[in-house]
């Protein structure tokens, strides 16, 4: 992999790079490596790195381990135990594995659709921070003697990005502003039950991953925008129409309405579609 690191690279190369590595530890560091080239690239007198156009893999590179398994078929464990903490980390961490491959597919697929470059800006660093929250909470299993990969998995995490591999308004709608939305709902109450078991370094993981998450799904609110003001489109029933299309159920309350509203979606995008 080396050899391909220089600046001369195009960013759809590193992205293709990251989506071709197996390994979650070094995905991340390769996802690391390469935001940093491109935000050097981006500083004034440096020498810009081309966008350029690829095929990505339909499926990113995998780890032998975790196993994937039907989300019915993955063991239900009891939060409030050790064991159940160690499988909530282990969930999430896969989660955002799967995010980090989201985000480089996102500028590999989609690179031919015209855009600012402010539009690459957001994806590299939204892929930089999952990296990062991918290796926390790696940091955290090896703290509690496990490790990802210890334990089965959710197989249906790439459902999404296979569903709208031919639809850029659909991946914005239901990756980011689906998907990673549940996330500001649900991060909350799983910062409450690391505080009640006084787990100081696993709140701050968490509390960072909250943080950051928040710019992720604004990211995808803004560009979904974008490209429906450029459309002239009405992007309310647009998003209405493409998360019943591509997302299979319906979303389910409470919602974190005011992180929510942080990165653009207002409440009338999201509560006519609860079940």
């Amino acid at each position: 992999m080396t050899s391909r690191s220089s600046p001369a690279m195009t960013l759809t190369e590193m992205a293709d790079a990251v989506l071709r590595t197996a390994d979650g530890r070094a995905k991340t560091a390769l996802s690391h490596r390469y935001a940093a080239l491109w935000r050097a690239s981006r500083e004034d007198g440096a020498t810009p790195i081309e966008v350029g156009t690829i095929t990505p893999p339909d499926f990113p590179a995998r780890p032998n381990k975790p196993e994937l398994l039907s989300p019915r078929d993955v063991p239900k464990r009891k939060p409030g135990t050790p064991e159940g903490r160690i499988a909530m980390l282990h969930a999430i961490a896969h989660i955002e594995l799967n995010a980090v491959d989201l985000h480089w597919d996102l500028i590999a697929r989609f690179s031919h659709v015209p855009f600012p470059i402010g539009f690459y800006d957001d994806w590299v660093r939204a892929a930089y921070e999952e990296s990062k929250h991918f290796n926390l909470l790696c940091d955290r299993l090896e703290a509690f003697d496990s490790h990802y990969g210890a334990l089965p998995a959710h197989a249906g995490m790439w459902q999404a990005a296979e569903e709208t591999a031919d639809d850029l308004m659909g991946r914005l709608a239901v990756v980011p502003m689906v998907l990673e939305a549940r996330g500001l709902d649900v991060t909350p109450g799983m910062i409450k039950l690391f505080q009640q078991a006084k787990d100081k370094d696993t709140v701050a993981a968490l509390d960072v991953i909250y943080a950051e998450e928040v710019g992720h799904v604004s990211y995808g609110s803004k560009w979904f925008h974008f490209l429906c003001g450029r459309d002239n489109v009405d992007p309310k029933p647009l998003f209405h129409a493409l998360v019943r299309t591509y997302f299979h159920g319906a979303l389910k309350p409470p919602f974190n309405d005011e992180k929510r509203a942080e990165a653009g979606i207002p409440p009338d995008f999201y509560w006519p579609l609860i079940d």
